[in-house]
């Protein structure tokens, strides 16, 4: 995950799918509802414009970028979704626009960072290829809403594996935004790709295990369909409280999504 290169190619991928989905929408299109409630699919392409704007600033100014945390810090519950209203009450073409032209101009400044270099961010500081692996994340994620919105299918990809990462990775962040104190111990996580290979995290000798799909372990860290719903099987008491709390994006817990038997 060193090399911010192969992950921006891989990002590029994905924003290109999720354009793909919704370069073509009339404007009733653009307005229908998310699984997000109260966010429309305008919103949903907004937020992901509203982030690649900060995070070009975080890269590019991060002097200014101090004033957008303190905007965060003022208003904790409201800002992300101010910033998704502001952006979906353009026109649809205006917001299509915006959102192509800032994430290609962040794909370049994060291309031409230093090596080495850590920018500010809403948690702790990320390098360009932990920034780029998250603006993966978050298309990923987004895009899921749009497409289930939209009754769409996606197929899913070996890109997968950064989104993965992410939640592994981000398992303390998970507890300590519960109140909780994370496990001393580290778990093995052990994930069947799209193509059948394996991906595994952890020590591969610990009590404490999580398997399944890997698709099924993305859709459950960045909360887009409920634990119920999903063959992700845990084995140790840690392992299992973590699953129920699991998140791989910065900032509150989430509410979730309701299991399928609620809806």
């Amino acid at each position: 995950m060193s090399d911010p290169a192969a992950v921006l190619d891989d990002l590029r991928s994905e924003s290109d799918e999720l354009d793909r989905l919704v370069g073509e929408l009339d404007d009733e299109g653009w307005s229908r509802a998310t699984p997000a409630p109260g966010w429309t699919i305008a919103h949903q392409i907004a937020h992901l414009a509203w982030t690649d704007t900060a995070a070009l600033l975080a890269v590019t100014d991060p002097g200014a970028f101090s004033a957008e945390v303190e905007k965060a810090v003022a208003a904790p519950d409201s800002f992300v979704d101010e910033g998704a209203e502001a952006g979906a009450a353009l026109p649809p073409a205006a917001l299509l626009a915006h959102w192509r032209d800032g994430r290609e101009r962040l794909q370049q400044a994060l291309m031409e960072a230093p090596s080495g270099v850590k920018f500010p961010w809403y948690g702790p500081p990320m390098s360009a290829t932990s920034m780029a692996t998250a603006r993966l994340m978050e298309t990923w994620a987004h895009g899921q809403d749009i497409a289930d919105a939209l009754g769409a299918v996606r197929e899913p990809t070996a890109r997968l594996r950064h989104v993965a990462y992410i939640g592994v990775r981000a398992r303390n962040f998970a507890y300590q935004v519960h109140g909780l104190t994370p496990p001393a111990e580290p778990f093995r996580v052990e994930l069947t790709g799209p193509g059948g290979e394996l991906w595994t995290y952890g020590p591969e000798d610990s009590e404490q295990r999580v398997t399944g799909p890997a698709l099924d372990f993305c859709l459950l860290v960045t909360q887009r369909a409920h634990r119920d719903d999903l063959a992700v099987r845990a084995e140790g008491a840690d392992a299992d409280r973590w699953l129920d709390i699991a998140q791989a994006f910065a900032g509150p817990a989430g509410a979730g999504r309701a299991p399928k038997g609620d809806r």
